[in-house]
This record gives C-alpha cells, sequence and structure tokens, in this order.
C-alpha cells in the first residue's frame, strides 16, 4: 500500500467529503498558498531582522517537510500543563526528556518544541541537530484551586541561551487574565524578534461561559478566528490552534461583535471552511496556521491525525503541531503515525480547497 492509498484509507468513506470539497465562501484565490518561497514573499518587506528570517528559514528547511512551506512539529510541555504522570504514563520513557528530542530528530520533524528544562538539559547536544522552540510560559496544574493561568517559567534571554531559533507562548483569550497575558507576551515576542528568534503563539480561548448548556464553543470558529487575528497582531510569526469543532460562538454566547450575514459570508458547516476561516483571520494564510493535533484516544489517533492534517492543508494551513498522539505510544507507532501526517503535505494530489 503506497501513502495515498494509506491515507484514503484512514479517510474511510469520509474521503470524498474531504478530498472533493471545494470552498466556496473564502476561495483560495485569495490565500497565501504555503511554499518554498513564503519566508521571502512574506517577511521580506516586514519589519522582521535578518536574523528571525535565517530563524524562520532554519525552521521552514529543515525535516521530511524542508522546502515545502509546511511545518511539522513535535510538542511536548504536557509534562507542566497536564501533569508529568498523567501525561507519561502510558509511555515512561518520555520523563527522560532527551527522548523527546530523539523522537523529533527520528520522525524529521521541523523542530521540537518543549519547556526550558527538557530543551536546556540536552542544548549542546541537539541544538544544532534540530530546531529548538521553547515554550516560555505554562499553566500549571499544581495550584489548587487551579487559575488556568499562563505564567512565565524564564525569559526570552535564556531561550536565546539555549539556541532556541524560536519562542513558544499561550495567551488564554477570553480569560480574566488575558489583557495580562497579551502585554507581556507583546513584549517577549518583541524581545524575541530583536534578539532573531521567531515568533509563535498558542491562541487558545478560555472562559466558562464560553461553554453552554447547549454546547462548547472554545473551538468555534468564529471565537478561534478572533483569536488568531489578536495573535497576529502582536506579530506572531506562527499561529498554532485547535481545529475548529463548531462555529456561531459571538451568536450563541450573545456577545461580541457579529451578524448572520457574516457566517452567511464566511463559512458552511464543513470543517475545511471552518478551519478555512481561521486561515483568513491569520492574514489569509501570510502568516502561517498549525493546528494542534489534540489528545491521544487509542485507536482512532491514526485517523483523526491524518483527517485533521487533510482539513489543515486544503483550508490553507500550514501543518500540524503534533504531540500526544505521537508520544503517547510506543516509539516506533509514533514515527509512523508522524510521518504519516507529513505525508499528507508531501502528496500534491491532496491540494487546497
Amino acid at each position: 500500500m503506497n501513502t495515498y492509498e494509506n491515507i484514503i484509507q484512514n479517510l474511510g468513506n469520509k474521503a470524498d467529503f474531504y478530498l472533493d470539497h471545494v470552498c466556496e465562501k473564502i476561495i483560495k484565490d485569495g490565500l497565501h498558498f504555503p511554499n518554498a518561497d513564503s519566508i521571502n514573499t512574506v517577511f521580506a518587506n516586514s519589519n522582521r531582522n535578518p536574523q528571525v528570517l535565517r530563524s524562520l528559514a532554519q525552521l521552514y528547511n529543515h525535516g521530511n517537510l524542508g522546502g515545502t512551506g509546511y511545518l511539522s512539529i513535535l510538542p511536548v510541555d504536557q509534562g507542566v500543563e497536564h501533569s508529568a504522570a498523567f501525561s507519561f504514563y502510558k509511555n515512561p520513557d518520555y520523563f527522560d526528556p532527551e527522548n523527546i528530542i530523539k523522537l523529533a530528530v527520528e520522525a524529521g520533524c521541523n523542530a521540537v518544541a518543549s519547556t526550558f528544562g527538557v530543551l536546556g538539559l540536552n542544548a549542546r547536544k541537539y541544538a544544532h541537530k534540530i530546531p529548538f522552540i521553547v515554550k516560555i510560559n505554562h499553566n500549571e496544574l499544581l495550584t489548587y484551586p487551579n487559575t488556568y493561568d499562563q505564567i512565565l517559567f524564564g525569559t526570552v534571554k535564556e531561550a536565546w541561551n539555549i539556541g532556541a531559533v524560536a519562542v513558544g507562548a499561550t495567551v488564554y483569550f477570553g480569560s480574566k487574565e488575558s489583557d495580562r497575558q497579551l502585554k507581556e507576551i507583546a513584549e517577549a515576542f518583541e524581545e524575541a524578534h530583536n534578539l532573531g528568534m521567531a515568533t509563535i503563539l498558542w491562541c487558545y480561548t478560555r472562559n466558562d461561559s464560553f461553554k453552554t448548556a447547549k454546547k462548547d464553543y472554545h473551538a468555534a470558529a468564529d471565537l478561534t478566528g478572533q483569536a488568531n487575528y489578536l495573535g497576529v497582531t502582536i506579530q506572531a510569526d506562527i499561529i498554532k490552534q485547535k481545529l475548529p469543532t463548531n462555529n456561531f460562538g459571538f451568536k450563541e454566547i450573545g456577545f461580541g461583535k457579529y451578524d448572520d450575514d457574516m457566517y452567511e459570508t464566511l463559512t458552511t458547516d464543513h470543517p475545511i471552511d471552518l478551519c478555512r476561516l481561521q486561515v483568513a483571520n491569520s492574514y489569509m494564510g501570510k502568516i502561517g496556521l498549525i493546528n494542534s493535533g489534540g489528545g491521544s484516544k487509542g485507536e482512532s489517533d491514526l485517523t483523526e491525525a491524518v483527517t485533521t492534517a487533510v482539513i489543515n492543508k486544503r483550508a490553507g494551513g500550514s501543518g500540524l503541531i503534533m504531540g500526544r498522539k505521537a508520544f503517547q505510544k510506543p516509539f516506533k507507532e509514533g514515527l509512523e503515525l508522524l510521518n504519516l501526517v507529513q505525508s499528507v503535505y508531501l502528496d500534491d494530489k491532496i491540494n487546497i480547497a
């Protein structure tokens, strides 16, 4: 079985639904498509200095997707975000941080994203072998009751000392702490750019009111799309976002600015159209959108991973940042999953919808 047949097999009876869809709301003609020359066409005339361009080139030109304009990033900060025991009990090897980096290297990822501790402990051995992305803030789970706040765990300068080509950070848009986080990370991103590092923002929504009795709208296309727009406003070079699962967040929750015509003009309920709205809010794809892979669910992981990759690519996104579905498995199975996801982006038969 070749890789395209494997992709089709994993899409199952929904293969035509995902592969034949054409976006007729936000059409592809106005998009910037990921390609080998994206850094020049998007950033060459920007305020990013030459060192930032070099860092972006290191990210985009490394690994199995190097030179395509697409990204496959392994993110492992769940030891802080979800607790180490819960994150690694399925595969205790990953308590050893070197194994996190080894998985990214062996899988041909563009980069590995992790904590100061993980990357700092292995910097001299690996910083020149695979691009490092240091996640500079986290929500730790030991505070009780948990405040769901993102706190800086180190400085941008220390990320630079570790040898990172980029820093990553999360803002919980919608939370009561979001104003502080937005200001804090905007300043951190400015410092990172001054030091020549690229910037990646985890644009997550977080507010108890975003989950109603009817539905959870934390991953609504309109809310996450606006989070993306705020992320590119503070000059994130890459946006990380959850794949949208529904829409009408502003309307159903009853806040913000919305109009029925807005939804009719921009979206349908097709997953690719919902993701296309996220891409549009990332400056029509000029700032790359990478969707997260979500948690590991066991046997369905391969199908979910391939489906997410197809949706992201066909919507105009720039790749996936997939962690738990890969590292919560035996090493070989994690490699195979990451490589199959990468094959979606390497296959010319899977095009922009």
